[in-house]
């Protein structure tokens, strides 16, 4: 893109993804990067403008405005925002930029969004972010989709990313996600459901016992632990996220109850957390 900074990176959403991967970015030395965020300039936002300040990123008071010398664009906001906010972009993306949706969205959602952002001259890579992203960081794997995904694939892993490409059709990234992700959250939904009915009756150690000897190689006191806390902590986005695997089983013809059910289950246990003052 004529007039752009190919060092520049902007993210769109700057919740956990985007201030872990700006950390990451940011100390290879090799990037600027810019950030906007719909809480930015409100109170809910300051903790958010405060991180962007200790990572050393600029804020912007629009996406449109962090956007505009970037060659990388990452959208990173929730699954249920993903197209809504590729629609937008498509009004001020120029040809030369390259938009990285790496939100945990339906196969049909990145395959509409792409759709509006190519309108647009600019490139589209689907990104489906395959584990959660703060102990691996910038690491985390990656699953790229698209016809750019390779070369976007290799200057992405110079910055020292971790992409994949695995099609260069739009939608197969996504769908290997959301269906390893239908069989995580749903363990998760399970263990929660499991561990709060053992607490009424007070036989957790009992049945904790009994699953460990079909299940010798999995401490179960550990992961009912810390899958009620990955809930607590992060129900609402997964919650979202299994929503777009409901659309995606659907539009297979296939059943999208189970999956809708720990959407639901998903958003209780947040919400549970938020009532506790958690």
């Amino acid at each position: 893109m004529a007039g752009s900074d190919p060092a520049t990176i902007a993210f769109i959403g700057f919740g956990e993804v985007g201030q872990t991967f700006s950390r990451g970015l940011l100390a290879n030395g090799r990037v600027g990067i810019r950030a906007y965020d719909l809480l930015f300039g409100c109170e809910a936002g300051r903790p958010l403008e405060d991180a962007a300040q200790r990572i050393g990123v600029s804020c912007s008071a629009s996406a449109s405005d962090a956007c505009s010398r970037a060659l990388y664009v990452f959208s990173a906001v929730t699954a249920d925002r993903a197209e809504a906010v590729a629609v937008e972009a498509a009004s001020w993306l120029k040809p030369g930029q390259i938009f990285v949706d790496v939100n945990s969205a339906a196969p049909s959602t990145k395959q509409r969004a792409a759709q509006a952002v190519e309108a647009s001259g600019a490139d589209y890579v689907e990104a489906a972010v395959m584990a959660p992203v703060l102990q691996p960081g910038l690491k985390v794997a990656i699953l790229a989709g698209g016809p750019k995904a390779q070369a976007v694939a290799e200057r992405l892993n110079g910055l020292g990313m971790n992409l994949t490409p695995v099609s260069e059709a739009f939608g197969r990234a996504s769908a290997m996600k959301l269906c390893r992700s239908i069989v995580i959250k749903g363990l998760e939904a399970l263990m929660v459901d499991c561990a709060a009915a053992c607490e009424a009756w007070d036989v957790k150690d009992q049945v904790f016992a009994s699953l460990h000897a079909t299940f010798p190689s999995i401490d179960f006191h550990a992961l009912a632990t810390d899958m009620r806390e990955r809930v607590a902590t992060h129900g609402i986005r997964r919650a979202a996220e299994m929503r777009e695997a409901a659309e995606m089983l659907a539009a297979a013809g296939l059943e999208p109850g189970l999956a809708s059910a720990i959407a639901q289950s998903q958003q209780r246990g947040a919400r549970s957390r938020s009532a506790k003052g958690g």
